[in-house]
């Protein structure tokens, strides 16, 4: 079922919006997709589990591809997955995921709401995002019906060969039976979006393409409904890395969890060779702009990398917030002062150096703080520190702690 897209041209904007900014990877029956894209308004969905109190980067790309379905005139929606996540998706996991309550869950899909909202519009209008519930179905299931209507049109045999049940497998590490019916319950979520609210297309990372075409299937076999499925590269780095994973850990798009000058310092430490597809994935500048921005190179090229950071930090903070990260930046890296917006850290009646390190969340642990410490990459005012013993005693006016050349932040009081 389903194909790896082969198409070269375009009819229906949507699609030429994607191709050309480079989110497609694969598309179910292309041409049947692009036709229907091309004279009617398209529902698609992509799903989220409610895991933490925040996205991260690595999602953004799907949250990405749903911008560009309304701003190419569709609607998005947003599915929550307050059912799926009492489950655990297996997809990239070698253990099994902690079992959260269903206040937990609410609780996080209401922060993660707040994201969601500053990139997406939502109404009542016939292309204004709407965000669902899966809990909404999935709690009211009930098991034995299910299984006779649903379960019987999935086979163990090809349910072992899925990548996340196979690699978790190969691993010996253990896969439980409730993880097990992950990809039978994100079927049936495509079925009942098509049900309930018209969804005709599921958008997703290429880890997803089996589970996407496990959906398509399962609504023709039930009710002969004709559905689709598009999904996008593995977004890495050009050194090989996963998206979004940093030596400091995840880069959250709630910035209540990270700061809006962190976000801004994630996107300017961009590698040169990324700057291109970058600008194109996770800003809305026109491509034209871009392909200005993709034609500098030698010391030039950071000030395109000052325009992705910039403009995808206004994208998920505001322009204000944005403009403030980049004149710290500029005033710390520029004039080797300490800018206002900096992350602070409060000292008390005074911290060791090292504990202020892993406070900050500049290294993992202490351990790892004194070895940075040791390796002479950490300063404080400018000043290399070798001791890990120091303890930093707060002053009138706030200190700077370096890490690196990247890392900045203020010891206040």
């Amino acid at each position: 079922m389903g194909k790896r897209n082969t198409m070269t041209s375009y009819r229906s904007s949507l699609m030429r919006l994607l191709d050309e900014r480079g989110y497609i990877h694969q598309v179910t029956d292309p041409e049947t997709f692009d036709a229907l894209a091309a004279k009617d308004i398209v529902s698609a969905y992509v799903g989220y589990d409610a895991t933490a109190p925040s996205l991260h980067v690595g999602n953004l790309v799907s949250i990405m591809l749903l911008r560009r379905l309304q701003q190419a005139g569709h609607r998005p929606i947003v599915l929550m997955g307050g059912g799926t996540t009492k489950v655990g998706d297996p997809s990239g996991k070698d253990d099994v995921r902690k079992l959260l309550t269903s206040d937990q869950i609410d609780q996080n899909i209401a922060s993660i709401r707040r994201v969601f909202a500053k990139l997406l519009t939502f109404g009542d209008g016939p292309t204004d995002a709407i965000m669902v519930n899966n809990a909404d179905w999935l709690d009211r299931l009930e098991y034995i019906q299910f299984l006779r209507e649903v379960g019987r049109h999935f086979t163990i045999n090809r349910m072992l060969t899925f990548d996340s049940v196979r690699l978790r497998l190969d691993r010996e590490q253990p896969l439980t039976f409730l993880e097990f019916n992950y990809m039978i319950l994100q079927a049936y979520d495509f079925l009942e979006l098509s049900r309930r609210v018209g969804c005709r297309a599921q958008f997703g990372g290429s880890d997803q393409w089996g589970n996407i075409v496990n959906g398509i299937e399962l609504a023709r076999r039930i009710e002969g409904t004709e559905l689709f499925g598009v999904t996008t590269p593995l977004i890495t780095t050009a050194d090989g890395a996963k998206m979004g994973k940093t030596a400091q850990g995840a880069v959250w798009l709630d910035e209540q969890l990270l700061s809006p000058y962190d976000y801004w310092q994630f996107w300017r430490n961009t590698q040169d060779a990324d700057v291109g597809s970058f600008l194109k994935l996770f800003t809305d500048l026109s491509m034209e702009g871009i392909g200005k921005l993709e034609s500098l190179s030698g010391a030039d090229i950071n000030e395109a990398k000052i325009v992705l950071a910039t403009e995808a930090t206004a994208m998920l903070h505001g322009r204000e917030a944005a403009e403030a990260a980049a004149r710290t930046a500029a005033d710390t890296f520029g004039a080797g002062g300490a800018g206002e917006d900096l992350p602070t850290l409060s000292l008390g009646d005074g911290m060791n150096i090292a504990h202020a390190l892993t406070a900050l969340g500049f290294t993992p642990s202490n351990k790892e703080a004194k070895r940075k410490i040791a390796e002479g990459a950490v300063r404080l005012d400018d000043v290399a520190v070798n001791d890990s013993a120091l303890i930093v005693t707060p002053r009138d006016e706030p200190l700077k702690l370096s890490l690196g050349k990247k890392r900045h932040a203020l010891l206040v009081r």
